[in-house]
């Protein structure tokens, strides 16, 4: 019972709170315009390659993708691993990330790509893309909400970190109870949620960093 009182005051200030943190990023940063990347499998492997590794890693492998021309299903599902990996080698990790995405595209081919993706409702599909190996929620929900515009919340080692410092969750939560507090705090809207993410990562990298740069948080106060 104590606990369940808990978790609806929490959920209670998240409502209070959320509306009002985008409020205010938004004045003070902006659109972001975000998630890096021209087409939905660019996205798509960018947010496979980015477990674990800082974004500016990921944009020297996905040039180096470019380069070869191989951005495109047809051509990068013919890669195996063992190719793969030196191609991603900047990404970090590019062994095991040559074999998930190696897997990911694989399962793409087998769904019919993006056309076959959009034509799955969001409930039926996040569990086929949480199934391939590789895939955890964090990719997963990337790739449903930048490559295929769906209404569902990212949660992010950034978020986790903001939202900790102002006292709104305890930081250890797992991922599924950290998403739905955002998607029934906020209007339910892919714009949004898009926009809201980037930002907070935009706040973590200008204020809320390792070592917080506080005076001049948006959030302060």
């Amino acid at each position: 019972m104590w606990l369940r009182h808990r978790r609806n005051e929490r959920n209670d200030k998240a409502e209070r709170v959320l509306p009002v943190i985008y409020q205010r990023l938004h004045r003070a940063f902006g659109p972001q315009h975000w998630w890096p990347g021209d087409t939905p499998l660019e996205i798509a492997v960018g947010a496979i390659l980015t477990q674990n590794t800082a974004w500016a890693n990921v944009e020297k492998a996905i040039a180096v993708l470019k380069s070869y021309r191989l951005l495109s299903l047809k051509r990068l599902a013919r890669l195996s691993p063992l190719e793969l990996a030196p191609l991603i080698r900047s990404a970090g990790f590019h062994n095991i990330k040559a074999t998930r995405l190696a897997a990911f595209l694989g399962w793409l081919e087998a769904h019919g790509g993006f056309p076959g993706l959009r034509r799955i409702p969001t409930g039926a599909l996040r569990p086929l893309l949480l199934a391939c190996n590789g895939v955890g929620p964090e990719t997963a929900d990337s790739i449903l909400l930048y490559a295929l515009g769906r209404p569902v919340f990212v949660v992010d080692t950034y978020t986790r970190r903001i939202l900790s410092r102002y006292g709104l969750i305890a930081g250890d939560e797992p991922y599924e109870p950290l998403r739905l507090m955002f998607e029934s705090s906020l209007p339910h809207s892919q714009r949004l949620y898009n926009e809201y993410h980037a930002l907070l990562v935009r706040l973590a990298k200008v204020n809320c960093r390792s070592r917080p740069i506080c005076d001049s948080c948006p959030l302060a106060g």
